[in-house]
C-alpha cells in the first residue's frame, strides 16, 4: 500500500483492539441501535415527503379554489353595481 494507506492488517489488528476493550455483547447492542436510529430517521423521512406532497397538493387545490372564489366575488361586485346603478 501506498502512503497513508491502512492495509488489511492494521483494520484486523483495530478490530481486535475494539473487541477487546468493548467485548462483543456492547459492540452488538451498539449495531442494534444503530440500526434502530436508521429505521427511524428513515420512517421520519418518507414522512416528511409524504406530509410534503400532501402540503403541496393542498396548497395547489386551495389556489384553484382561490381564483373561483375571486371571480364569485367580482361578479358580486357587479350586480351589486347593477343594482345600486338601477335603483338611482
Amino acid at each position: 500500500m501506498g502512503p497513508g494507506g491502512i492495509s488489511p492488517w492494521s483494520l484486523l489488528l483495530i478490530l481486535v483492539i475494539v473487541l477487546l476493550l468493548f467485548g462483543t455483547k456492547k459492540l452488538r447492542n451498539v449495531g442494534t441501535d444503530l440500526g434502530g436510529a436508521l429505521k427511524g430517521f428513515k420512517s421520519a423521512m418518507k414522512d416528511g415527503e409524504k406530509e410534503a406532497s400532501e402540503a403541496k397538493e393542498s396548497l395547489e387545490s386551495d389556489d384553484g379554489e382561490a381564483a373561483g372564489d375571486t371571480s364569485t366575488q367580482q361578479r358580486e361586485q357587479v350586480d351589486e353595481k347593477d343594482k345600486t346603478g338601477s335603483g338611482s
